[in-house]
Parts: structure tokens; sequence; C-alpha cells
């Protein structure tokens, strides 16, 4: 049997999208360039810092008058909250502004690093998923409490491959393969990824998606770089599949001697 895409789809928060590929909505020169990224990517998910949004004054232009919401579903999102509280009030404003009742959860812990705060991150996530919420968590590579997360009702969890904007990629491939074996819930790589071949690793490691913004807004073609992104991920997903052969320390002949004559 022929392994096909088409036929696995991601499956979160109750819902099915087609494409492994989130992505974000800041960083780019333009809200233009931004559109055309976004339709590059072949996303389905985007994300939306409720921050950025301007909610009181619609006829003002937003970068949701960019979005083409038939054909994405937006992701708010908690960035640049550095409490519980402050994170658990965002996503209630983004809620009330009719955005969604999901929400891209960030509670960062330093401003240097922008590693998150995971003690006040599990707290808020407490509190949201008791509000109705379905919760995606940015946090860091610990198994612990990515399964502290799930049992807080999390409905997947978003470990970091490296700090945010980075672009380092997958610097710890084997605590995300442990987080992997700990939940149940999707586990996507959110933050690190740089170019193509980052995707690809993190979707080859068994991840099931990846979310990105710098490592496209930020190259010098945000549109190229997002079909790369897109492709990457198709590819990464397929490899995994597909099952890669097994490392050797020594050579393996790729066309095999018996039977023939010397």
């Amino acid at each position: 049997m022929t392994y096909s895409l088409a036929d696995d789809p991601l499956v979160l928060g109750g819902k099915t999208f087609r494409s492994r590929l989130i992505v974000g909505t800041g960083k780019y020169s333009s809200f233009v360039m931004m559109r055309e990224a976004l339709a590059s990517s072949g996303s389905e998910i985007v994300t939306v810092a409720v921050r950025r949004v301007n909610l009181t004054d619609r006829s003002r232009e937003s970068l949701l008058d960019f979005i083409d919401t038939s054909r994405f579903m937006l992701l708010p999102n908690t960035a640049g909250c550095y409490t519980a509280e402050e994170a658990v009030r965002a996503a209630n404003l983004g809620r009330e502004a009719g955005l969604a009742d999901w929400v891209k959860l960030e509670v960062i812990g330093d401003e240097r690093t922008l590693f998150p705060d995971t003690e006040a991150l599990l707290a808020a996530t407490r509190v949201l998923v008791k509000d109705g919420f379905v919760v995606l968590p940015y946090t860091n590579d610990d198994p612990i409490m990515a399964r502290k997360l799930q049992d807080a009702g999390a409905a997947a969890v978003m470990p970091l491959g490296a700090p945010i904007g980075s672009g380092m990629g997958i610097q710890n491939p084997a605590n995300l393969r442990i987080i992997m074996e700990s939940v149940s819930v999707p586990v996507i790589v959110d933050a690190g990824v740089g170019t193509a071949s980052d995707a690809a690793v993190a979707m080859e490691l068994g991840c099931d998606a990846v979310l990105m913004n710098t490592g496209i807004a930020g190259a010098s073609d945000p549109v190229a770089m997002a079909e790369a992104m897109r492709k990457a991920v198709e590819a990464g997903r397929l490899a995994f599949k597909a099952g890669r052969i097994t490392k050797k320390l020594y050579a393996t002949a790729s066309s095999p001697l018996e039977g023939v004559s010397r």
C-alpha cells in the first residue's frame, strides 16, 4: 500500500487540517508581502498576536484585512505576555473581539532568551481550559512539563526547537523524541526553525506539525521561503511515514553480491 499525505490529516482540537505547517503574521515588510507568503505556505492556520490587532477601531487598516478567513483559521496568540494573568486577559480579549476561542498560549519568563515561564504557563493553561478555550501552549523542550500541560487539558504541546527567532534549528532532538513518547496529544515544534531543512528534521523525528514566523518573514524572499517550508514539511512527514533505514557504523553494499559469479 502506498502512503499518501492526502490520507494523513492533522487532527487538532477536534478539527482536521490538510497542512501541517502553521505560520505567523508578524515581522513582514508589508501586509501585502504577508498575504503572498501565507498563500505560498499552503497553511490553513495562521497565528495573530492579540496585542498587534486593532480591536477597537475597525475603520483603520489592520493585518486582518489581508487574511482570507475563509481560507485560514485564525489562531490568536498571547505574545508579549509575562504573567499568567496577562496571558489569560489577552486570550479573553481576542475571544471577545471575535477572533477565536483557540489560543496559542505564550507566557514569557525572560526578555533576552524569550524562554517560557512554564510555571505561569501551566497555571494559565488550567484557567483557559476551564473557560472553554482550545489551548496550544508554547513551552520548552521538557518532557515533564509537556505531560503536565497535557494533563491540564492542552490540545497540543508546542516545544521550542531553539529560542524564538534564532533560526538555529532543532537543538535537542532527543528531548523531542521523549516528549512524543510522553504525551498523546499532537506535538508541534514552535520556534527556532530557520530554513527548510530544519522543518524537515522536525517532521522526520515524528512531530505532528511545525509553527514558524521569522524563518519565513525574515527571509530575503519570504514568498519563496514559504513554499520551501511547505515542501519541507511535506517531505519530512512523508519520510517519517515511509520509515528511514537503520543507521550503521559500516557500509552495506547497494548492489548485493549474493548469487554473483566471480
